[in-house]
C-alpha cells in the first residue's frame, strides 16, 4: 500500500510557529514516528507552499496510490483548483487539520476541498494524520 501525506503552506514551520495551536513537534519528526508505526505501508511525505505544486503532486500520484492525506493549510478555505484536482483523480483523499478549525476564525470552517474528499479529520493535533491513515486502512480492508 502506498499513502502520500501532502502538507500545504506554512506547515513546513510545524514545531516552530504558533506552538499553542500546532504544537512543538516538527512534521519531519512526527513523520518518522508514523513510518515506524506503519512499517508495512509505503508512506511518503510532500510539502509545498505553492498551490500549483500541490496540484501537480495530486495529479502525479492520484491514479496509482492507495490514499492521500491532505492538509492544504489555508488553501483549504480558498482553492477551488485543489478541489478540482482531488475530484479529477481516482485515489481517495482525506482532508486533515491539526487544529479544530471550527473553534477558530469563522472563515476556517469553510472548506473548498471537503466535498471532493472521502472525509475530514480535524482537531486532534498531529494525531489527525494517524487517524487518517487508520481511516484509509479500514476503507481498503
Amino acid at each position: 500500500m502506498n499513502f502520500l501525506i501532502i502538507n500545504g503552506p506554512n506547515l513546513n514551520l510545524l514545531g516552530v510557529r504558533e506552538k499553542s495551536i500546532y504544537g512543538e513537534v516538527s512534521f519531519e519528526t512526527y513523520f518518522e514516528e508514523l513510518k515506524k508505526i506503519y512499517g508495512k505501508i509505503q508512506l511518503e511525505y510532500y510539502q509545498s507552499n505553492i498551490e500549483g505544486e500541490l496540484i501537480d503532486e495530486i495529479h502525479r500520484i492520484g491514479f496509482d496510490y492507495d490514499g492521500i492525506i491532505l492538509n492544504a493549510g489555508a488553501y483549504t478555505h480558498t482553492s477551488v483548483a485543489l478541489g478540482d484536482a482531488i475530484a479529477a483523480v481516482n485515489t481517495p483523499v482525506i482532508e486533515v487539520h491539526i487544529s479544530n478549525v471550527h473553534k477558530r476564525e469563522p472563515f476556517r470552517s469553510k472548506t473548498m476541498i471537503g466535498k471532493d474528499c472521502i472525509g475530514t479529520i480535524a482537531g486532534f493535533g498531529l494525531d489527525s494524520y494517524r487517524l487518517a491513515i487508520e481511516a484509509l486502512l479500514s476503507r481498503l480492508d
